[in-house]
């Protein structure tokens, strides 16, 4: 089993980007050109390589390969975005890891990339920005550039990747290490640990609530320390967590409402399942069912949403109930644009940088809204 924090260590020290893998500060899929470009890279990247992995590591100084770490990103439906948008899409995987010297909230995206058929060559299935429905890229050193369709995929790479991934395989001694970090940095919220197959282990922290005889947990971190990868980490939801000797399941609930009349609503169900010959699979469910409200209390919330991020806009200092009420601006535009009004998803898009300046707490709410907005959108 590859560890992944090792794995992006060999990556980094292998020189500069190359036909197999590429290094990113971020990524964005939030608009049309972060998705095009994301893409682009995907697409000459499995076709640069397939009979091997290929890889993306984002949260990393392209200038002098200083790891800086990104937000943590839980987006189990990517793969849905790369099957709409290539033909012959290659499987990739986005996955988390964490890093001793960064911010608990941060860590290092590694991307994955597998062809399924070496003989394929992938390509765009439709437009998107300036790229056109059926261009083709390949990878030429560090750049992912457009080629003419019928050239041949060629394998030049195996050996390096083959033997980079063999270096980087996990061993005891890295994963009682994981434990014994994991243990140490989550002391504060109660830290445990399971085995499962005898092989897998699982490390998870979190503070426990009770909630209508419901049981929750808050500021939740879930690793893999075999692979160190993390794989679930959440300051603001209500998270269920349960276990048996075959599999982790984790069901996350988002807290929606109007006018402090709240509501726990089921959002994800995620299930880690071990088999053995050190298998393991993750399998995700949309659960959310958005709540729906009278039209004409939503018209006159949207309102209101709009007048604050103009008073915002302008400099207009606010008076304690509005900022009461602005905290509450990036989950009542989602619940609007759940219940029809289309442009809510356009005003909550242009109050990111309001709410950026005006403060973390804020801001952290609107990534919140968003990260559920994309979870729906992708499934």
């Amino acid at each position: 089993m590859i560890n992944k924090r090792l794995l992006i260590k060999n990556l980094l020290a292998h020189n500069d980007e190359s036909s197999f893998y590429d290094k990113k500060l971020k990524i964005n899929i939030g608009s049309k050109e972060g998705k095009a470009k994301f893409l682009k890279h995907i697409c000459a990247l499995s076709n640069s390589n397939p009979n091997n992995n290929s890889y993306i590591v984002i949260g990393v100084d392209d200038q002098h390969s200083h790891i800086v770490g990104v937000d943590f990103f839980d987006d189990s439906k990517i793969q849905n975005l790369v099957n709409a948008y290539l033909s012959h899409p290659p499987v990739i995987q986005y996955e988390n890891i964490p890093f001793p010297h960064l911010n608990d909230d941060k860590v290092v995206g590694l991307v994955t990339i597998r062809p399924k058929d070496p003989q394929e060559i992938t390509s765009l299935r439709k437009n998107i920005w300036k790229y056109y429905g059926g261009n083709v890229f390949f990878r030429e050193g560090s750049m992912s550039v457009p080629k003419v369709f019928d050239i041949e995929l060629t394998d030049s790479n195996s050996e390096i990747v083959t033997s980079i991934e063999a270096h980087s395989q996990n061993n005891i001694q890295y994963t009682l290490d994981g434990v014994f970090d994991f243990m140490a940095e989550r002391k504060d919220y109660d830290p445990k640990y399971k085995v499962f197959k005898e092989y897998f282990v699982m490390c998870w922290s979190g503070h426990k609530k009770s909630i209508n005889n419901q049981t929750f947990y808050s500021r939740v971190d879930i690793a893999l320390i075999n692979e160190q990868v993390r794989l679930f980490y959440s300051t603001l939801d209500a998270v269920e967590i349960s276990f048996n000797n075959d599999s982790f399941k984790i069901i996350e609930y988002v807290n929606l409402g109007l006018n402090g009349k709240n509501t726990y609503y089921e959002l994800e169900e995620t299930t880690i399942t071990f088999g053995n010959n050190a298998i393991y699979s993750i399998d995700s469910q949309l659960l959310f069912k958005p709540p729906q409200y009278d039209k004409k209390i939503l018209h006159h919330i949207y309102n209101t949403n709009n007048a604050l991020m103009d008073r915002l806009k302008h400099g207009v200092t606010l008076t304690p109930p509005q900022l009461k009420d602005l905290k509450n601006v990036p989950a009542t535009y989602l619940i609007c644009y759940f219940n029809g009004f289309d442009e809510a998803l356009t005003q909550l898009q242009a109050a990111k940088p309001l709410l950026y300046k005006h403060s973390n707490e804020v801001y952290a709410l609107y990534k919140e809204s968003k990260r559920i907005l994309r979870k729906v959108k992708y499934s």
